[in-house]
């Protein structure tokens, strides 16, 4: 899930615009891949694409990341880019890695602020992702966010806003926060997380979200800050913060126990179209609940539990009973406790 960055984002192809030392970076991955020979001319079909894209910048989704032999600063590295592309046509932007290799590891502020103070030049922007970040550039409980309320308090017509990382909750002061109050014009809110505090949770709850339809939470572990419970998230199981809601994902959860008992009783659920717990922890206990709830379940169009631990009987019982129903079920990734002699089950993504 964050072995590698983005190819796609809000239906568009993702398109990095070149730092200092794309150059050097783009030669050193031809060669882990294996691919020097047909450098040069990948190199030359990299810049027609985006020659292309700066004739027509709504056609790509642009990411700006720094990398380890670049010799600009992000500020200095943004403000070229404002300069060189026509931002008033962008819908979609993604930042990837701000400097986190280059210590003090610098927050998501360093992207947050000059996109700000930008933000008259952004007046197409409706998608937004901030940590497109794989863990050979920064873990994830290692990226240092910010708050994203003042981001979405300069941008009211945001549909899409998706975080990767909160920041080390046990030793750092920056830490990702979810102030948002009211945003009448997102439709799409995704956090990702090894570790999601119930502070955070709250705060997306309690905000005044009117045509939110999706949201994706993911919990990760307590020993990385993941101490959220579904209390937290109550206003949302209820439907009253988010009346237009018609997907929800309660996904890497190191308990899917937990908030799978908390979604069958949750009165938002006859509202969705679709559900996602994947990527968690659901193991042969939750078979029995599970297939229990499917007449509470049945109106979904899809549920996804891939990354689960069941066995392969227990998968075929619970997909003969979703598919009697008509609903479809992603039950891929089965996993078996890596220690044989702890079996608990992890969620996919923790550090």
């Amino acid at each position: 899930m964050i072995r590698s960055h983005l190819t796609e984002f809000a239906g568009l192809p993702v398109l990095d615009f070149p730092s200092t030392g794309a150059e050097a970076e783009f030669m050193r991955q031809a060669k882990r891949a294996g691919r020097e020979d047909s450098a040069a001319a990948d190199r030359a079909e990299e810049t027609a694409r985006l020659d292309s894209a700066k004739q027509a910048p709504a056609t790509v989704a642009w990411r700006l990341r720094l990398v380890a032999d670049d010799e600009e600063e992000f500020g200095d590295y943004f403000a070229r880019f404002v300069r060189e592309v026509d931002t008033t046509a962008i819908t979609a932007l993604v930042f990837g890695d701000w400097g986190l290799y280059d210590g003090p590891d610098p927050t998501a502020e360093t992207v947050r602020d000059p996109l700000i103070a930008q933000a008259d030049s952004f007046g197409a922007l409706r998608s937004l992702f901030i940590g497109d970040i794989i863990y050979e550039e920064c873990e994830i409980s290692w990226i240092n966010q910010c708050d994203m309320g003042p981001l979405l308090a300069a941008f009211p017509h945001l549909e899409e806003l998706t975080t990767r990382g909160v920041g080390d909750t046990y030793s750092s002061d920056a830490l990702l926060a979810m102030q948002i109050g009211e945003h009448t014009a997102l439709r799409s809110l995704t956090v990702q997380s090894g570790g999601l505090p119930g502070r955070v949770v709250r705060e997306i709850a309690s905000a005044k979200l009117p045509n939110l339809e999706r949201l994706e939470l993911w919990f990760g572990v307590d020993s990385y800050g993941g101490d959220a419970t579904p209390d937290d998230l109550a206003p949302v199981l209820t439907g009253e913060s988010v009346p237009k809601l018609t997907h929800l994902g309660l996904r890497n959860a190191a308990d899917t126990t937990v908030w799978l008992k908390a979604l069958t009783t949750a009165a938002v659920l006859p509202r969705l179209v679709s559900v996602d717990l994947s990527m968690g922890t659901l193991n042969g206990d939750d078979v029995d609940p599970l297939v229990s709830a499917l007449p509470q379940l049945a109106h979904l169009d899809t549920l996804d539990l891939h990354h689960h631990y069941l066995t392969e009987d227990e998968v075929t019982r619970v997909r003969t009973a979703f598919a009697a129903e008509g609903v479809s079920v992603d039950l891929s990734d089965a996993r078996e406790p890596n220690d044989p002699d702890d079996p608990t089950p992890y969620p996919a993504v923790s550090e």
